[in-house]
């Protein structure tokens, strides 16, 4: 290459570098380092993708770098060295005069371009206080942001500048415990009718019948037998007479019962935003494992009121909910067994959901409503079709059940208070002395549990209803 041609190039490179310098949003005293005649280390601290210009006292000859892929340099003159930052890192200029004497080796930090950063963290986080620092080839974020999801916003533009060497200093400030109460109520219905009627005949030297009188068989005392129920016989009539030397024995069975039963439960826990919490009010019932080699162990299975939920507060009092709730209790009906050992069955309502809601807000998370029916007419065959007579060879029952379980989850946000100000159940509750106990009959001594109850206002709804 021709002198004209490469005066040429450097003029441009050198114009470029100028230009690049220009654009730059730094200060012009951080864009240019002075070096003097010495072999003192001197630091230079380049954005990436962004130029310095290094002015020498004494004209050089040669220039190197340590490391290329972190810095790249070129010259614009005898006395100017222009240094683009590439990658974060460190690395070492070295600068040579004439006749190969050092004139400075410049150590080369290129970090992430932390201003555009800062210019991109203020526009899409404009009122979160994060402070922006570099450490090492990284990128150090501190502060106190008001809530997760920004800090979580501010990690990801974060990465986009220096990935994997982000350091988060950030704290969440505000609430950041969430107590969670979960109303459980349950009501289980049930009725059932039954009718029978039973019909024997003896002559003394043999006997049927229907109904419970069909295990009548040969007798010697002349009356026919009949197996006793299982269960005490309720709602039972019964009578007899007598055509010649047949005896006749006459059983009608009418039984109806209904049931009700209910179940609340109200359990509420507190954790903090992002840890899991889990709560169970109930029992372990023990539970026989056979094993390979017929030998049998026992477990235990939790029953009862089972809670596990992850609050994560999203932003202000927005909290993003996940959990599982169940409610189990043993079921004889539902048993097996295998080798002489009855395993227990178990009744069970799970739910697993993630909602998201509001300081304060509830939801209805689940709901059942469970409508059985059974009806069964036996009789005996042709006989029971008989008009009016047909019923002393029939007989019907129907049962019918009915379920119907919601579930309503409300979230607040709560912050500590001074153990002062709670009240426990327990605090209204005072033993007697021996007087109140055994004079007068009395449980519990005098307190002013009951002035305390007198003072509170019960004006309102309270309880629950259920038609």
């Amino acid at each position: 290459m021709s002198t004209k041609r490469r005066i040429a190039s450097v003029m441009a490179l050198a114009l470029w570098g100028l230009g690049q310098a220009a654009f730059t949003s730094v200060p012009a005293s951080a864009q240019t380092l002075s070096v003097a005649s010495s072999q003192v280390r001197d630091t230079l601290a380049v954005a990436m993708n962004r130029a310095v210009v290094v002015e020498s006292d004494t004209p050089f000859v040669e220039l190197s770098i340590a490391n290329p892929g972190i810095a790249d340099i070129s010259t614009l003159s005898d006395r100017s060295i222009y240094v683009l930052g590439k990658a974060p890192g460190r690395t070492t200029l070295t600068i040579l005069g004439a006749n190969g004497q050092l004139i400075a080796n410049v150590e080369v930090q290129v970090t992430p371009d932390v201003a555009e950063f800062r210019e991109r963290l203020r526009q899409i986080l404009p009122s979160e206080p994060i402070e922006v620092r570099t450490a090492n080839d990284g990128i150090v974020l501190s502060g106190i942001v008001s809530s997760g999801a920004r800090l979580d916003a501010a990690l990801q533009l974060a990465e986009r500048y220096a990935p994997g060497r982000v350091s988060n200093l950030m704290n969440v400030g505000g609430t950041q415990q969430v107590m969670l109460r979960v109303r459980f109520s349950e009501v289980q219905r049930s009725a059932a009718q039954s009718l029978a009627a039973s019909l024997s005949a003896s002559d003394g030297v043999s006997a049927g019948g229907t109904g419970r009188f069909a295990a009548g068989a040969l007798t010697t005392a002349g009356v026919p037998v009949s197996v006793a129920p299982a269960t005490p016989a309720q709602g039972v009539l019964g009578g007899g007479f007598s055509i010649g030397s047949v005896q006749f024995q006459v059983m009608l069975e009418a039984l109806e019962s209904n049931g009700l039963a209910r179940t609340l439960s109200e359990p509420s826990l507190t954790a903090l935003s992002g840890q899991e919490a889990h709560f169970l009010a109930g029992g372990e019932v023990p539970v026989p494992v056979v094993g390979d080699n017929g030998t049998v162990t026992v477990d235990y299975r939790a029953i009862g009121v089972e809670l596990t939920f992850t609050p994560r507060v999203v932003d202000g009092d927005v909290i993003n909910l996940s959990m599982d709730a169940s409610v189990s209790s043993p079921d004889s009906t539902n048993s097996y067994s295998a080798n002489g050992v009855t395993l227990p069955g178990f009744r069970r309502r799970q739910t697993s959901t993630t909602v998201e809601l509001r300081d304060g807000e509830s939801f209805a998370i689940a709901g059942l409503l469970q409508d059985d029916f059974q009806g069964s007419i036996a009789q005996v065959p042709w006989l029971g079709d008989i008009p009016v007579l047909g019923a002393l060879f029939r007989s019907a029952d129907y049962q019918r059940s009915q379920s119907e379980l919601m579930i309503f989850v409300t979230a607040h946000l709560v912050t500590p208070t001074r153990g002062e100000a709670l009240l426990l159940p327990t605090d209204r509750i005072r033993l007697p002395n021996e007087a109140q106990l055994f004079l007068n009959g009395q449980l519990t001594g005098s307190s002013s549990g009951a002035a305390e109850v007198a003072r509170q206002d019960f004006r309102g709804g309270y309880g629950y209803v259920m038609e």
